[in-house]
């Protein structure tokens, strides 16, 4: 295991393997992660779980600084778009231009359409809640500090159920 080691959200050090949880592929700047932050030297581990069905993609927005541009359409620093694998979570690495506090945006598109529908997931840095009536949480409630290395963040995705917005059973 590399001694180098990821800055959570909350300002604890893990272990780049996700607190000694089983290695799993890694998708986007794989090597920035691997190397301690890539070419700029800082970058963002997003460790994705609670994954409702394993169909369709994950898309990953990282949103920088400015709260005005958080999930304003292609506002983001950086979009990562992947498959979604048949288990496990998903570790998807995003080299970010500078060290400085940004936000995580995760939609996982259960049939792959590219389009937002009724029945797909997402999620945010830092797990804010979300409802029905208040499905964007505010950028101060999902920001968090990326330094120079690595920074790890988890998401647990959420999904509708009737009226009700909440992790998958």
């Amino acid at each position: 295991m590399s001694k180098f080691f990821i800055g959570a959200a909350f300002g604890l050090a893990l272990p780049l393997a996700f607190a000694g949880a089983p290695a799993a592929a890694q998708f986007g700047d794989a090597a920035a992660c691997r190397s301690g932050g890539g070419p700029t030297g800082s970058a963002i581990l997003v460790n994705v779980n609670g994954f409702r069905e394993r169909t369709g993609s994950l898309r990953v927005n990282v949103y920088g600084s400015d709260a005005s541009r958080f999930l304003a359409r292609g506002q983001y620093v950086r979009q990562i778009n992947v498959p979604v694998t048949g288990s496990g979570p998903m570790r998807i690495c995003i080299a970010v231009p500078r060290a400085g506090r940004y936000a995580v945006a995760v939609r996982h598109d259960l049939d792959g359409n590219g389009r937002s529908g009724w029945s797909d997931g997402g999620g945010f840095s830092r797990n804010p809640s979300v409802s029905l009536l208040s499905l964007r949480p505010s950028y101060d409630s999902v920001a968090f500090n990326v330094g120079r290395g690595v920074a790890g963040v988890n998401i647990t995705l959420l999904y509708r159920y009737g009226l009700s917005i909440r992790p998958a059973a």
